[in-house]
């Protein structure tokens, strides 16, 4: 049956302590459950531990059925591969192993350091394996997952798509496939609003066994049905959807009890786990080191006296103050950029929250980039405000000045001194990353870093695109609670619709090029379920000539 079982798992980077241990959950034939937790808790690592890709410390871990597996940046690393190369991460390994000897069998018998025999046998395998059906399977998906014209997947290459097409064609080939389980990392990062709404049903409409990772928090209230929560070192499960979770939590919280009875189950397990590891390493001597870990961590939590509770929340606190500035902060004139959409004009007052919203590859990221005058618009002209000070969070964290530096070198340029980075650091929930450099963080933790940057430098109006995509759900609320109380204008692209109902107007740009204005987040929505359509809406006025 297909299903997913896993007992007492644990596991420990390189160098480094336990990242979780006593992991255990099973996942029903039909479920689709949600890995849920801070950023940093290893819910991508018990995914890869899934996989195969990793191999853990101790546990046991079984998944029946066929497998497949969708990780966070597929096809982002390689930008040049093809979309075959791309397309093959995702088959069944045998089918895998394959089309990749048939690759370089093609590319030896072209180089001419083979005669061809070597490709003859690899294209035979391919399609006694059933490559050739695999091949109308990509194309169908291509079809219906691109926009532009696909004529060669050998050729055509992964850059030259946006990266919500990237993830739709990927996840249309999962949905279709023959897998009975499948593996899903962030499967909502990149994806417009739209194609969020397809995932959604895709998942609602599957009879696949599901475990994915997501902080989506409309597509886990919608679509989970199963809650596995990853909390200090172990894991608890609510079994309902993403809706019931906040009260279960803050039930479960009260039902352990007072600190000393908290301070005492804890103790327990940790003198069980240790007498585990015991009685494994009196059996075998090669378990002796994690015995003495088990024993040391047994002693330390002993030696600390009774502590707060086993669970302790982030307390994630941003504070964003913002200033004062002229009241029209931004004025755009008949401004178009890179020919993506039809000049427009419009202007954003002090105080405003604004969502830049559509589909993938209209443009809207290339317009923020013109607001932060990182860019020139084509035509027309962007004026800004006296006062104005604008900061910018990007998409993919992509900051050249923080490449090689570590979390606390990184704030100290914005604070007085170490002692008042640090405690920076740690209102973020970033205390334990401060010696740890940018490009090995985790990208839930490059966004808290780069907003806390944000925060320190003060500014007063702030360019958002895609603030909360890598963001745990604790650190989303936290940023939308301190935007709730900025003193300064917000301009926000994002397809998180929990996120964009806290904002109070917004300008979508469709396929066509074309540019509205609409006035709250039921029209915005209302315009994103048929952006062709949009002037029948009342209260939408068109911004384009």
């Amino acid at each position: 049956m297909p299903s997913i079982t896993v007992s007492e798992l644990e596991y420990a980077p390189p160098a480094s302590d336990s990242l979780f241990f006593d992991i255990s959950f099973g996942i029903a034939p039909g479920d689709r459950a949600a890995l849920v937790g801070a950023n940093g808790v290893g819910k991508s690592t018990i995914l890869r531990i899934l996989s195969g890709e990793l191999i853990p410390d101790e546990g046991e871990f079984a998944v029946g059925g066929t497998m497949l597996t969708m990780t966070q940046d597929v096809g982002m690393s390689r930008p040049d591969s093809t979309i075959r190369d791309m397309l093959l991460e995702v088959a069944l390994p045998e089918l895998r192993t394959a089309g990749r000897k048939m690759i370089a069998a093609e590319e030896a018998m072209l180089d001419g350091s083979d005669d061809g025999m070597a490709f003859a046998e690899a294209i035979t395998e391919w399609g006694d394996l059933g490559g050739y059906e695999l091949e109308s399977q990509w194309a169908a998906a291509v079809e219906r997952s691109i926009k532009s014209s696909v004529e060669d997947l050998n050729t055509r290459r992964i850059g030259d798509l946006s990266g919500g097409e990237r993830k739709r064609l990927v996840l249309d080939l999962l949905f279709n496939s023959t897998a009975d389980v499948l593996l899903l990392d962030e499967p909502d990062n990149y994806l417009d609003i739209p194609t969020r709404v397809w995932l959604e049903n895709q998942l609602a409409a599957s009879d696949k066994t599901i475990l994915m990772v997501s902080h989506d928090r409309s597509l886990l209230e919608r679509c989970a049905n199963k809650i596995v929560v990853i909390e200090g070192s172990g894991c608890w499960v609510h079994g309902g959807s993403y809706a019931t979770f906040p009260d279960a939590r803050a039930q479960r919280q009260r039902l352990l009890g007072n600190a000393l009875k908290r301070w005492n189950d804890e103790e327990r397990r940790l003198y069980a786990h240790m007498k585990v590891m015991k009685a494994r390493a009196a059996q075998n001597f090669k378990n002796a080191t994690k015995a003495n870990a088990a024993e040391t961590r047994w002693e330390k939590f002993v030696a600390a006296g009774p502590p707060p509770p086993p669970v302790n929340d982030q307390n994630i606190h941003v504070n964003l103050r913002g200033a004062d500035s002229a009241r029209r902060v931004l004025v755009l004139k008949d401004v178009s950029v890179a020919d993506l959409f039809f000049p427009f004009s419009d202007e954003v007052h002090f105080g405003e929250r604004v969502g830049l919203i559509g589909p993938n590859g209209t443009g809207k990221t290339h317009l923020l980039r013109a607001l932060a005058g990182e860019t020139s618009p084509d035509l027309g002209s962007i004026r800004l405000g006296p006062r104005t000070s604008i900061g910018t969070f990007t998409q993919i964290n992509d900051r050249p000045d923080f490449l090689g530096r570590d979390a606390v070198d990184i704030v100290r340029d914005r604070v007085p001194d170490d002692e008042q980075a640090m405690k920076r650091l740690a209102r973020y929930g970033l205390g334990n990353n401060a010696r740890q450099e940018f490009e090995t963080m985790s990208g839930g933790q490059k966004a808290r870093l780069e907003i806390l940057c944000l925060e320190l430098e003060g500014h007063n109006v702030l360019l958002l695109d895609e603030p909360t995509d890598n963001l745990d759900i604790e650190s989303s609320e936290a940023l939308e609670l301190a935007l709730d109380g900025f003193q300064g204008t917000v301009i926000a692209v994002s397809h998180d619709r929990t996120f964009l109902a806290r904002l109070d107007r917004f300008v979508m740009i469709n396929d066509d090029g074309d540019v509205y204005s609409l006035p709250d987040f039921e029209i915005a929505m209302a315009a994103l379920s048929k952006p062709n359509n949009v002037s029948s809406l009342k209260f939408a006025k068109k911004l384009t000539r």
